[in-house]
């Protein structure tokens, strides 16, 4: 029997097997690497070699690779039940997750609609936003507003709403219009501005949009807190209580998308407690699960629920479904990932490992070619630039982030930077020395990518 290798598994992937977010003639260079056992924050492959996982395989492992209680849930669920379809049936994990989703989100959102990742999410809250206006006999409000430098998604309704031109400039032809407001993202304040007062400044684009269009707007989605994808763009909390309000005042929606930044990354088990608010709509997915399975949820209010809920002449439920809709393992695992908060101080821990990424990344602010440090929670990102006085970026074909890539995997971590932006988002397991070991790379990597 031949030898199982990386060299071969590679060579039998790039028979058949299309990456995501992937130039595939780039692995005529770096061929894809088969990971074999992971454990914790860490990756092997089949040569033996390990690789600290810094991004949480995409932003979607809170507690570690091969997590025990997560493994022995989703065993336990194997054994009577591994999936029934949602519509005229229902189960205990659908059941109790809901119930458990209800009780730690914020107040008010009482009605859990399953679907399968983050991007049927938004679909759903986008098309029940809009659903609900039309049954309350308000057609004209089918506009949705999104921010700039915003990302929801890569389905087309998801496409639509997010503003990353990487992702969106070629299906524009397909996707449906949208009005777009600059972001509050304070990567651009000016010289001795606070976030709050940049983040009040900037809402100010905000607020005349929804004073001038609110008749025709269903909804505003955002990311709060953090911009992931848009380069990990921060901005600071004032804004959601100054958006809720607006929104309320002008009879418009609110959609969070918490899919990357819920779950205890920013700090608080979500981020808009630190707007203390509650969306109309909150979606959620990612580290739902763990890292495990695919599943997201779209939690609302008790009264959208209502405007749909009617005598089946009336025409007005909301016809959306996805085959694998509330999966029983996928919500075992997730009732799982959440005993793990339940049970343990996860978001004090966090909270003392965040202050360590604090003062490593400190001494980043004097780099030569580093821009900006930005922090938020377990969510960490360093820019680098060409010129630091002017901010000039590197052209986007040098492709510096993936100088910095593969000398990241060289030295065992996996940083997957953002263009000219490489950002921490790694498992909640994480200890401070593996913490000093991504960003010790990603500093030589950074003076490599810049030479």
């Amino acid at each position: 029997m031949s030898t199982v290798t990386n060299a071969s598994l590679a060579a039998r992937d790039l028979q058949h097997v299309w990456h995501p977010c992937t130039q595939m003639k780039d692995h005529e260079a770096q061929p894809p690497i088969p990971v074999r056992r992971a454990q914790g924050v860490w990756l092997e492959d089949f040569d033996g070699r390990r690789y600290l996982d810094a991004i949480s395989s995409w932003w979607v492992n809170l507690f570690g690779h091969s997590h025990p209680r997560i493994n022995s849930a989703i065993a336990a669920q194997l054994s009577s039940l591994e999936h029934v379809m949602l519509a005229g049936f229902t189960h205990e994990p659908a059941i109790a997750l809901a119930e458990e989703l209800v009780r730690i989100t914020p107040p008010g959102l009482t009605r859990v609609f399953y679907a399968d990742s983050g991007s049927a999410a938004i679909e759903v809250a986008l098309k029940m936003s809009f659903h609900y206006w039309q049954n309350q006999g308000q057609p004209r409000k089918r506009v949705f507003v999104t921010l700039g430098n915003s990302y929801h998604g890569e389905t087309l309704g998801a496409l639509a709403v997010g503003n990353v031109d990487l992702y969106k400039s070629t299906y524009a032809p397909l996707l449906m219009d949208v009005l777009t407001v600059p972001s509050p993202d304070c990567y651009g304040r000016e010289p001795g501005e606070s976030f709050v007062d940049h983040t009040r400044r900037k809402f100010a684009l905000m607020q005349t949009a929804l004073e001038r269009y609110a008749e025709d707007i269903a909804a505003v989605i955002i990311e709060p807190l953090v911009q992931c994808a848009g380069g990990m763009r921060m901005y600071d909390p004032v804004y959601l209580s100054m958006l809720r309000s607006a929104c309320d005042r002008y009879g418009v929606h609110l959609i969070a998308d918490e899919i990357a930044v819920g779950f205890g990354r920013t700090g608080t088990m979500f981020a808009c407690e630190q707007g203390r608010i509650s969306p109309d709509f909150l979606c959620l997915s990612k580290g739902l699960t763990g890292g495990y399975l695919p599943l997201s949820v779209v939690l609302t209010k008790e009264s959208i629920y209502e405007a749909f809920y009617a005598e089946y002449t009336a025409q007005r439920a909301f016809l959306h479904s996805h085959s694998y809709t509330g999966n029983a393992l996928g919500c075992a695992a997730a009732r799982a990932t959440l005993g793990i908060f339940f049970n343990g101080p996860v978001l004090e821990t966090n909270e003392r490992l965040a202050e360590h990424m604090t003062a490593r990344l400190a001494p980043l602010v004097d780099h030569p070619h580093v821009s900006d440090v930005r922090q938020t929670g377990m969510i960490g990102a360093i820019e680098f630039v060409r010129d630091k006085a002017t901010r000039e970026p590197f052209p986007w074909q040098d492709r510096r982030g993936l100088i910095l890539h593969r000398h990241a995997l060289e030295r065992g971590v996996l940083l997957r930077p953002i263009g000219n932006v490489v950002y921490f988002m790694p498992p909640y397991v994480i200890t401070p020395a593996e913490i000093d070991l991504m960003i010790e790379v990603a500093v030589e990597g950074i003076d490599r990518a810049c030479a």
